[in-house]
């Protein structure tokens, strides 16, 4: 039986006066993958960054509720160190810092305070190896991380979000940079992942989706259009609209 991990309430967002996301009911499932699909501007991004609150930094407000852990994520009260901790994030483009590559890693246990430099050692070599990285750089961990190829940087960005044991791995189209072989790998390293975490993933590409993903949630402006398993979504969805999204009839 699959468990809720997270459940989204008539979510409203806005940036200024312009209403960006509208009344979103949603329930995303522990130990899953569920893609984001939908057009550009659809509100994609904005949907997956209202999960461990980035929109905070565009002075986005906010209505309705994010339950994650039994609490509503958009009180004020919430820790977002904390947060961000537990609902990791990486990014379209691999942003790995100006560091090494061991320092990439353990940046997030140094800035929660961890000093134990053996634990920090094997958090690093895990966290490289949960990712197929290790073999790859082991010989070169305090070299910079700008010296790995694209594909490297993104499973390092992953590497360093997984050192901190999230409990939720959001991906904002983590592929669109990369090429075909790091694209593949990358994808084959989500369905390892979602044995340990729930893994939340925008993408742009309807293939990836269905290649990906358990759950299929399709947005357009702002709304909920369709939302199930994948499976169900890409062979007989509900809306006329996914189906010609799908297609390729729009978007």
């Amino acid at each position: 039986m699959v468990k809720e991990k997270i459940k989204v309430e008539n979510f409203d967002l806005y940036f200024n006066d312009k209403k960006v996301l509208n009344k979103i009911n949603l329930s995303i499932f522990e130990k899953k993958v569920t893609a984001i699909i939908g057009p550009s501007g659809c509100g994609k991004s904005t949907l997956i960054r209202s999960f461990n609150r980035m929109n905070d930094f565009y002075n986005a407000k906010v209505d309705g509720k994010i339950i994650f852990d039994g609490m509503n994520i958009n009180d004020k009260n919430i820790d977002l160190s904390t947060l961000r901790t537990k609902i990791g994030m990486v990014f379209q483009k691999p942003n790995p810092f100006p560091f090494s590559i061991y320092e990439n890693v353990a940046f997030g246990l140094k800035v929660k305070g961890v000093k134990d430099k053996s634990f920090i050692d094997e958090k690093v070599v895990k966290s490289l190896k949960d990712v197929w990285l290790y073999d790859e750089i082991k010989d070169r961990l305090f070299d910079s991380a700008m010296s790995l190829s694209g594909g490297q940087q993104q499973r390092l960005c992953i590497a360093r979000a997984l050192a901190n044991d999230p409990e939720v791995l959001l991906l904002d189209e983590p592929t669109s940079a990369l090429d075909p072989k790091s694209t593949q790998k990358v994808e084959e390293l989500l369905e390892v992942l979602k044995d340990k975490l729930t893994i939340i993933i925008v993408t742009h590409n309807i293939a990836q989706a269905g290649r990906v993903s358990d759950y299929t949630l399709f947005i357009y402006l702002g709304e909920i259009v369709e939302f199930g398993e994948t499976k169900k979504v890409f062979t007989a969805p509900e809306n006329k609209k996914t189906e010609e999204y799908i297609t390729g009839i729009f978007g």
